[in-house]
């Protein structure tokens, strides 16, 4: 392990470990957490998702979870972590695709998964990035950034970084139109909770408008079916 200090943060590096997300936790837990702490591994033997599905974390990837201090929950967080990591792709000359709520995709295959957890007067950002490894899955194609350009786990750190100082804190106006440019969909059809329903955008307080029929649906965290 190690702890040095990166673009004003403070940088824990670990080899193999349960999970980057949990160890964020338990810091806060134990009342050691600071602000901008990012930790990093380069394995996981736990890591998750959303919905605490298995992310599957080989070496070669980059798995971090980013701690920040904050005074209230902002349920508009993940568009902008989105936004940060489809930047930090087109960064490298990718082009990204952002897959409702914060999944980022590269023709079509999932690249990069984020979950967001508050613990106390802090948030835990997980993202995970495929960068020289992607897993198999059954439910979804994947790809990773190797398969586009020849870059290390800590040249996508370093700019991911720079990408969420960046839209952390930016106008959710700003964030909402960019969300927008990049998300899959949007005035297309998709299914939501069975139903068939047509994608329309984001709405100025973070909910995904829904057209089924004649009716609109807002919808603030609930899967779709592209």
């Amino acid at each position: 392990m190690g702890n040095i200090k990166l673009d004003g943060y403070k940088l824990m590096s670990f080899g193999k470990i349960s999970s980057t997300q949990d160890l964020a936790l338990d810091l806060i837990v134990r009342n050691e957490a600071s602000d901008k702490t990012v930790i990093v591994a380069e394995s996981q033997t736990a890591g998750r998702g959303r919905y605490k599905r298995k992310w599957v974390s080989n070496t070669g990837n980059l798995y971090a979870s980013f701690i920040y201090k904050i005074s209230e929950r902002d349920p508009k967080l993940s568009y902008a972590i989105a936004v940060a990591v489809a930047e930090t792709m087109i960064h490298f000359g990718i082009s990204p695709q952002i897959k409702w709520p914060n999944d980022v995709l590269i023709d079509g295959k999932k690249i990069s998964g984020i979950l967001i957890e508050y613990a106390g007067n802090f948030v835990i950002i997980g993202i995970g990035i495929n960068v020289e490894s992607c897993p198999t899955k059954n439910e979804y194609k994947t790809t990773k950034v190797n398969d586009y350009v020849n870059v290390s786990v800590q040249d996508v750190l370093n700019i991911l970084i720079k990408k969420i100082n960046k839209w952390r804190d930016a106008d959710f106006a700003i964030v909402r139109a960019h969300w927008m440019n990049m998300a899959m969909a949007i005035n297309k059809t998709i299914k939501y909770q069975g139903k068939v329903a047509e994608l329309i955008g984001l709405n100025e307080s973070g909910a995904l408008v829904l057209r089924c029929g004649e009716k609109y649906i807002l919808t603030y965290g609930d899967e779709i079916f592209v």
